[in-house]
């Protein structure tokens, strides 16, 4: 058999040295990967900037993709299963941090103590169920929202966006990015949506960019229907609504699961998958993290494990520059992030 060969996005931790011994490794930019570098690959290990369709694979030998990311909306999934290409991704890698994350950026906001606040939470997926389990630990009011399971679980845990936007004052999406199907998400916090808001919430979001319609609620901003938000995921990005970053409280590049844990989960995930595919073994990250998320916190041991300003101070530090500095800063703030520690 040929030796493999893999391409991995260069900015991805931890896994350079790892597959040299059983192939022929290629660490690539995002930008790199194009038809003629993908031709020969066996194998393909990617983050979000790398989009894999059509129009990058077609005519390749590629077998397998990881992402070293939750998502795979970068991924044209309906092609690589008609094509027979595996595709592997991350899930629940970096959820701790991303909840993190969130009441890291709550501590910054709140004027009050936080077990008077309720939260909405739309999506409770692998973040989403953290932020529940924390929240509750904190003592605030928690109201759940996720359409698709509710309709499959017998539970009433689960109350609707409705109820969301009348009772909550604090509210975080964590749901995928989908534009098909009963449960859009797409554009779910629209006009329509901000205008059922009664309690000028805080609304983060560190879910997907294209969850905000970013008219919408820089309009809502402006007329005090929403108090404040937290923008981690931009529609559009890497090129930023420059309005939208000029008024979020909190403003980062897309770090919030940047934890030093997180990305050695995802390394070791997406090593995991491969190694599946390819029937090798012994091949993973050296360091051991812990499985999930811590078991107590509290608001002022998250405030101290992380203050989101000063990513916030310098992605702001942008919005004098053109768009094309701008948006290389935002890749450049991305890409060289220290990774923080878990709370």
């Amino acid at each position: 058999m040929d030796v493999l060969k893999i391409l991995v996005e260069k900015n991805i931790p931890f896994i350079k040295g790892l597959l040299e011994p059983v192939a022929h490794v290629e660490y690539l930019a995002a930008e790199e990967f194009i038809p003629a570098t993908v031709a020969n690959a066996d194998a393909l290990i990617v983050r979000t900037r790398t989009r894999c369709d059509a129009s990058l694979l077609d005519g390749s030998r590629c077998s397998f993709i990881a992402t070293a990311t939750i998502g795979t909306d970068h991924i044209d999934m309906d092609y690589c299963q008609e094509r027979g290409i595996v595709v592997a991704n991350a899930p629940g890698c970096n959820a701790p941090a991303v909840a993190q994350y969130v009441f890291a950026s709550i501590a910054c906001v709140i004027d009050r103590p936080i077990d008077q606040y309720t939260i909405g939470i739309v999506g409770v997926g692998h973040v989403g169920k953290i932020v529940e389990r924390w929240a509750r630990q904190m003592g605030m009011n928690v109201l759940l929202c996720d359409s698709p399971r509710a309709e499959v679980e017998s539970t009433n845990n689960f109350v609707s966006l409705d109820r969301i936007a009348s009772d909550a004052d604090i509210i975080t999406f964590h749901t995928p990015l989908t534009r098909q199907g009963k449960y859009p998400t797409y554009h779910i916090c629209d006009a329509d949506f901000i205008s059922r808001l009664k309690k000028s919430p805080l609304v983060i979001n560190c879910a997907r960019g294209g969850v905000f319609d970013t008219d919408a609620v820089i309009a809502a901003l402006d007329d005090g229907v929403i108090s404040n938000v937290v923008v981690d995921c931009w529609e559009g990005e890497p090129l930023l609504s420059r309005t939208l970053l000029e008024k979020a409280v909190v403003a980062t590049p897309h770090i919030a699961g940047y934890s030093h844990e997180g990305k050695v989960r995802a390394t070791s995930m997406a090593l995991h998958a491969l190694c599946r595919h390819f029937d090798l073994s012994g091949i993973d990250v050296a360091e051991q993290v812990p499985s999930g998320a811590a078991q107590d916190v509290t608001i002022k041991k998250i405030a101290d494990s992380y203050n989101p300003l000063i990513d916030t101070s310098a992605l702001k530090a942008t919005l004098s520059l053109p768009d094309t500095a701008l948006t290389a800063t935002f890749e450049h703030l991305r890409n060289s992030y220290n990774y923080r520690p878990e709370v």
